[in-house]
């Protein structure tokens, strides 16, 4: 798995638009009086949407200010966790899963597919700069393993095949459908349930 660092060529400047603001000052609201450093991570995020899904280094420089807490701390918790993206990932941001779980049922594949469809290497724009993958740690859905996020959206019970098409929509600009593609509602059984069939004698 690459190492996420922060990208060579930087914006000289950052701050929140309108909206990104009063989100930011609704969320730290919420927080008791002196405390506001506890909002930093929701604050990235909201950075990170607002910056085409990547977070600048002035952006960083500027939640500190807002919070008044030291730049070092916000960089810290942004360089941590792997949702916070360091450099321009595109507009369709593909992150596969490749936890124990996922591998044992065919990640490979998905990672495979990726590297067909977007670039041999994780973490670098497709020729448009439209898109990027990497491989990520447990995203929580390992009942449908194996499985990928494409921005905010789970793609789930996938092979090779489901995987091509669904990065082919996003490729030409269509929106693929979420969720599971072996027609399972969330995690639930396929073809029914398979316990407790008899309430009446359970």
């Amino acid at each position: 798995m690459s190492l996420k660092r922060p990208a060579k060529n930087q914006p000289q400047s950052f701050e929140f638009n309108n909206s990104s603001l009063e989100e930011a000052k609704n969320i730290i609201s919420k927080y008791p009086k002196g405390k506001q450093q506890s909002a930093v991570m929701a604050l990235l995020y909201i950075a990170q949407r607002q910056n085409n899904n990547w977070i600048p280094l002035a952006a960083m420089k500027y939640i500190a200010k807002f919070l008044d807490m030291p730049y070092i701390k916000v960089y810290e918790v942004a360089t941590f966790y792997s949702m916070y993206n360091l450099s321009p990932v595109g507009k369709y941001f593909i992150q596969v899963c490749t936890t124990t779980p996922c591998m044992i049922r065919g990640a490979n594949k998905l990672v495979e597919a990726c590297k067909e469809k977007i670039s041999k290497n994780e973490l670098e724009l497709l020729g448009d700069k439209n898109c990027s993958w990497m491989e990520v740690e447990c995203l929580g859905a390992c009942v449908n393993a194996p499985m990928m996020q494409i921005n905010d959206e789970y793609y789930e019970d996938l092979d090779k095949e489901k995987t091509l098409k669904i990065l082919d929509k996003i490729l030409k600009g269509e929106k693929p459908k979420a969720g599971s593609y072996r027609g399972r509602l969330n995690n639930a059984p396929e073809n029914n349930r398979k316990t407790l069939l008899d309430l009446n004698n359970a």
